[in-house]
């Protein structure tokens, strides 16, 4: 695990409720691509439902985390691809199962016309740092 410092709320900027403004560490950067609703055999979970798709798709990013050696702590940035805005609550539901209030990464959430499958609700990719 690296020693990652958080920045709420830099001066001159107003505080994040969801997310840290800025972090930052040193060490070793693991880049995870955007992972969607398929579990291990490539089949859909949650159809329709975004709690379950959220749930999925942390599911995979703690998988490919853990193949680098990492972890949640190790996360500094989040991007999350949203069908639509209402899913956000689902997604922060599914973070909050893996990521305390006290660690939460820089985030950002962009509304996208539709992701490369019409069945997937969200995509979300990961940055972390490890210790050197």
């Amino acid at each position: 695990m690296s020693e990652l410092t958080r920045i709420a709320a830099p001066d001159g900027v107003a505080p994040a409720a969801q997310y840290s403004h800025v972090v930052l560490g040193r060490g070793r950067f693991v880049a995870v691509s955007g992972q969607v609703a398929l579990d291990e055999n490539g089949e859909l979970v949650g159809e329709g439902d975004a709690g379950a798709q959220a749930r999925q798709v942390f599911e995979n990013l703690r998988r490919c985390l853990a193949a680098a050696g990492a972890g949640f702590d190790d996360v500094v940035k989040l991007t999350y691809f949203v069908t639509d805005l209402a899913d956000l609550p689902a997604l922060r539901a599914a973070r909050a199962e893996h990521i305390p209030d006290d660690r939460l990464p820089a985030a950002s959430a962009v509304q996208v016309a539709g992701l490369v499958r019409p069945e997937f609700l969200m995509e979300v990719e990961a940055f972390a740092v490890l210790a050197e």
